[in-house]
């Protein structure tokens, strides 16, 4: 698991370039080797062995995942919003109560709008009605609303609030495929999915295999778009950084306005995530502080303004990923 943590009083820090650089490059592919790395950044191999151990021990590198599509495992996302009463016992039940239900695989505590957002995978909307059932059934007490919604598809952009650089998106969502994996594949994936810059040569010994051909089941995962992106978690707090999200009802979306609409977060260095939900959009941005978020959003106003009905929004305290993908992966 890897835990942004935007809450309690952590120590700020402050990175010159060669470490956003660092960061970044990590971000589109943590898998990266460090002598490439050490090119890219100008810097010799052990240099940027020490500045990427020195940011992990310093808790600003909270983890190295692996970003799995579970549309192409023949997975469907939903996502949760629930407000809830002050009622901390009941809150850390439901907490863990989420975190050990194996298909719930981010969850995230926040202030504004609602006070927890979270998102599973199931295989149909009948696991959904049973575990919106339960869900309710054991927790009504501190629940005053809930809200869900069908995510169709994310463009995941890397982390550009570090350098100011430009990357296309990649996409995690879209049409759902029953890929058939085999036995080893899900080994592979449930090693690697909280662990994604382990070497080849460390995973081939677990696996009792060979490096090549992990390199290669590995591929054909990357091809099939299972595995779309190796990514790395930052805590936000230690860079004085905060992470809204906006969730935005829509009067009109037609082809024209989403190309546009995404046009204009795709030119922002703060954009994070661009999610699509059945009924509503959710940019996530980046940013030092609520003037800032509220710049943007009413910029997107003003150039938007047939387009957009409603912006509610949330401070996000925790952006945890879950166990549960590695739960989607065991006894397969």
């Amino acid at each position: 698991m890897f835990l942004l943590n935007n809450m309690g009083n952590n120590e700020q820090i402050k990175l010159d370039k060669i470490d956003r650089k660092i960061l970044f490059e990590l971000d589109k592919n943590c898998r990266i080797s460090t002598i490439k790395l050490a090119k890219l950044v100008r810097k010799s191999r052990q240099a940027v062995e020490y500045r990427i151990n020195h940011l992990a021990q310093k808790g600003i590198i909270t983890g190295f995942q692996t970003a799995i599509n579970p549309h192409k495992l023949g997975y469907k996302l939903y996502k949760f919003y629930l407000k809830l009463r002050n009622v901390p016992e009941e809150k850390e039940k439901l907490l863990a109560y989420l975190k050990n239900s194996g298909i719930v695989y981010w969850m995230g505590e926040c202030s504004g709008s609602w006070d927890l957002i979270f998102a599973i995978f199931a295989r149909d909307d009948y696991e959904l009605f049973d575990f919106k059932n339960d869900l309710i059934s054991k927790f009504h007490k501190i629940l005053i609303e809930e809200e869900g919604q069908n995510l169709l598809d994310v463009k995941q952009f890397s982390k550009r609030y570090l350098t100011d650089s430009l990357v296309d998106p990649v996409m995690f969502g879209g049409d759902v495929v029953n890929n058939e994996l085999d036995k080893i594949d899900y080994l592979i994936l449930e090693k690697i999915v909280n662990n994604a810059r382990i070497s080849l040569v460390e995973l081939a010994s677990k696996l009792k295999s060979s490096a090549l051909i992990i390199k290669r089941r590995l591929k054909k995962m990357e091809e099939k778009g299972i595995i779309i992106q190796y990514r790395i978690g930052i805590d936000l707090k230690k860079l004085g950084l905060e992470l809204y999200k906006a969730v935005i009802r829509i009067d009109r979306y037609n082809v024209e306005d989403q190309k546009k609409l995404l046009q204009f977060f795709s030119s922002l260095s703060q954009i994070q995530y661009f999610i699509k939900n059945l009924w509503t959009i959710e940019p996530e941005l980046v940013v030092k502080d609520y003037n800032e978020y509220y710049s943007v959003i009413e910029d997107l106003k003003k150039q938007f303004p047939n387009v957009i009905r409603t912006v509610d929004f949330v401070l996000m305290r925790t952006d945890e990923w879950t166990p549960g993908f590695k739960n989607l992966f065991k006894g397969k």
